[in-house]
């Protein structure tokens, strides 16, 4: 074996598909690392010639140089994560190098775009011509500079800015294309159209995020404006799912269904959407930003956790207004969001949440990438000092600023379709039938069912966590399935959570046995939503060219032994979040019980909180210890789970107990680590 510090791997993304390709013999760059060529102190400055000349021939990005080792005349890089990159992702053998095929895409697939049509029976917000016409332009302008950039007239980095743009980015293994799912409301036409563009530009499937977003990990940088064409003819985009710009409003996943709801939020969200979208002033914010609304007290939006978190709710005299909070935020610093306004009139809604962002723009750290982020702004300036600048702001603003006039949320009202609902008797003869004969059937609905505004209907959970599987992941036969049932079942509509799972939010109380059945036989009626295997993951080290950590077989490893064991409705609610990296896009903070991947000396290791909570009684969790290894994150989630069983009384949550023992009982769960 050659010393690490002697031989040195070259490897980059080829420019067109973003496949990882590595520098062999006579100069060439291959796609097996097996074949890739190693390089000592004599020859080094001629690979770094030959790479140069690759990148600067348009043919390759993001050149690496990497130590490495030769074990049986194969390299063998020391970055552990770049041995991850050249086996492909470990979840899905499938789709990467295993699978045989290195090309992503399916150009050869039949195009079966249908032309436009009205999204009439769902609850989704309806484009307008002009508004149509402008995503469609918009992927044609990106196609322009995607052929600017093959044709080396546009650097990476001058590239870079465009591709972010429309939420295409360059991971481990080829490209990411971000797709926004405004509040997460989704058409059954849409979500057929995100299947087609799964199988005809991606690999098959896609994944959900905690933005309820959806992610396409193999996309060519050749085929990505015609994916966002796609996407434009059913008024689907990919705009601000990247850059230091206003992100994805998110919501609560039952808005506009769920019975303990005082006002659908879902049109102060799309006023929000449409106001925020290329803001002139607001497109190069010192970060990201992020704004969640929620129109219940029970906040299943997580708006303590946002840059801005807004409750919708009605005063006393009937009037509509919004409870206000900003500065939360997860990441390095996770910080609960203050209250800044207890009471904000409809009207000003776009005012106030002007002034909020101008006061973070103009003071924002820009010089330091950790504290550029508004909760250390507020921190920094101190919540009383942050609320009286907001308020100066606010009234130094010119009147001319819109406001959320009654008149103008009818006018974005008419664009939604409000569903028409069957007036119910009372009776539900084959919904009860099915609970009292049928105990499979009775358990799903008791787990993955929420109350309906009204009597009739029910809105459905499917969870995308099966035993063993990928949080979030859905194939493309999958989608056009669940859009088949959102047809059939629910009014057209589909709702994505921020738990990574999908919602049938209208469905008549005596079809569910029918929708139940369904899933049972395409193996997604999993009965888990709000137990401990309904976990949320990352896509972590497996895809993530920032991750540290691989996270989505952590959360496979803890399923299988939860399964093995029987124990996951005797848990009763629990919530258990893995993130890769210290970004947290998994939440593993608010967690009740959260897990970090982190690099020690380049292996990785995973490190344990307790306590976190991302509803009304918001609380970051607490590191329970030392971190532990990979092989040993279930044996001591194993021991947590048994410390609980031993310690709570009466009908306890896993929270309840926690807060009552404290974590100095669970900390004897990391003893068994290494064992």
């Amino acid at each position: 074996m050659s010393n690490t510090a002697e031989l040195t791997l070259f490897s980059a993304n080829r420019l067109h598909d973003g496949i990882v390709v590595w520098l062999g013999e006579n100069n060439e760059w291959v796609q097996e690392l097996h074949s890739a060529s190693l390089f000592d102190q004599e020859n080094i400055e001629a690979a770094r010639d030959t790479a140069q000349q690759a990148s600067d021939r348009n043919f390759i990005v993001g050149v690496q140089e990497l130590p490495a080792t030769r074990e049986n005349n194969i390299p063998v890089p020391c970055d552990y994560k770049e041995r991850i990159r050249s086996k492909g992702p470990s979840v899905r053998p499938d789709l990467g190098k295993q699978s045989g095929n290195g090309e992503n895409g399916n150009p050869a697939f039949v195009k079966t775009l249908q032309p436009r049509q009205a999204n009439s029976k769902a609850g989704i917000y309806q484009y307008d011509d002009d508004e149509h016409a402008f995503l469609k332009n918009r992927a044609h302008f990106f196609g322009e500079q995607v052929q600017r950039r093959l044709s080396g007239e546009l650097t990476e980095d001058e590239f870079k800015t465009y591709r972010l743009m429309n939420g295409l980015y360059l991971q481990l293994h080829a490209y990411m294309l971000r797709v926004a799912i405004p509040y997460g409301t989704l058409s059954a036409e849409q979500l057929k159209q995100l299947a087609y563009v799964a199988r005809t530009y991606d690999k098959g499937y896609g994944h959900f995020t905690t933005r309820q977003n959806i992610q396409f990990n193999w996309i060519r940088l050749d085929q990505a404006a015609d994916a966002l064409s796609a996407l434009a003819d059913v008024d689907l985009h990919a705009i601000q799912t990247s850059g230091n710009c206003i992100r994805n409003v998110t919501t609560d996943q039952f808005a506009g269904a769920a019975f303990d709801e005082d006002l659908d939020p879902r049109v102060y969200a799309e006023i929000l959407r449409q106001w925020s979208t290329d803001h002139p002033e607001f497109t190069y914010l010192p970060r990201k930003f992020k704004i969640a609304i929620t129109g219940s007290a029970n906040d299943r939006a997580a708006i303590r956790f946002h840059d801005i978190g807004l409750r919708a709710l009605k005063n006393d005299a009937g009037e509509t207004g919004f409870e206000v909070h900003a500065g939360g935020g997860l990441g390095r610093t996770p910080i609960v969001a203050t209250k800044v306004r207890a009471w904000l009139p409809q009207q000003d809604l776009l005012k106030y949440v002007e002034a909020i962002v101008r006061v973070y723009n103009a003071l924002g750290r820009r010089d330091n990438l950790y504290k550029a982020r508004i909760k250390i702004l507020v921190r920094e300036l101190k919540p009383e000092n942050f609320i009286r600048m907001i308020e100066e702001e606010f009234n130094a603003l010119p009147d001319d600023r819109p406001l959320v006039s009654n008149e103008l949320v009818e006018h974005f009202n008419a664009r939604f379709v409000t569903p028409a609902f069957e007036t119910d008797s009372g009776q539900f003869p084959a919904f009860e039938a099915a609970l009292a004969n049928n105990p499979a059937f009775a358990r799903w609905v008791k787990q993955n069912t929420y109350q309906h505004k009204q009597a009739a209907y029910i809105s459905a959970v499917i969870s995308l966590k099966p035993q063993g599987g990928i949080p979030g992941d859905l194939t493309a036969d999958e989608m056009d399935l669940v859009a088949r049932m959102a047809e059939q079942y629910s009014m057209n509509e589909i709702r994505v959570t921020h738990e990574q799972n999908l919602v049938l939010p209208h469905v008549k109380k005596e079809d569910l046995f029918d929708v139940w059945q369904t899933l049972v036989n395409a193996n997604l009626a999993t009965d888990n939503i709000g137990l401990v295997t309904d976990m949320i993951a990352c896509p972590g080290m497996d895809y993530c060219s920032l991750a540290n950590a691989r996270s989505i077989p952590v959360a496979q490893e803890i399923a299988v032994m939860i399964h093995k064991k029987k124990i996951e409705h005797d848990l009763g609610k629990l919530t258990l979040n893995i993130s890769g990296c210290i970004n947290a896009c998994a939440h593993h903070h608010i967690a009740n019980i959260g897990i970090l991947g982190v690099d020690k000396n380049g292996q990785e290791f995973y490190q344990i909180t307790l306590g976190g909570s991302a509803d009304e009684n918001a609380v970051v969790g607490k590191i329970l210890g030392s971190s532990v290894t990979f092989e040993d994150v279930p044996v001591v989630i194993e021991e947590i789970m048994n410390i609980y069983l031993r310690e709570r009384t009466n009908a306890e949550t896993f929270l309840q107990t926690y807060h009552r023992i404290g974590a100095a009982p669970f900390k004897e769960a990391l003893n068994v680590a290494g064992k």
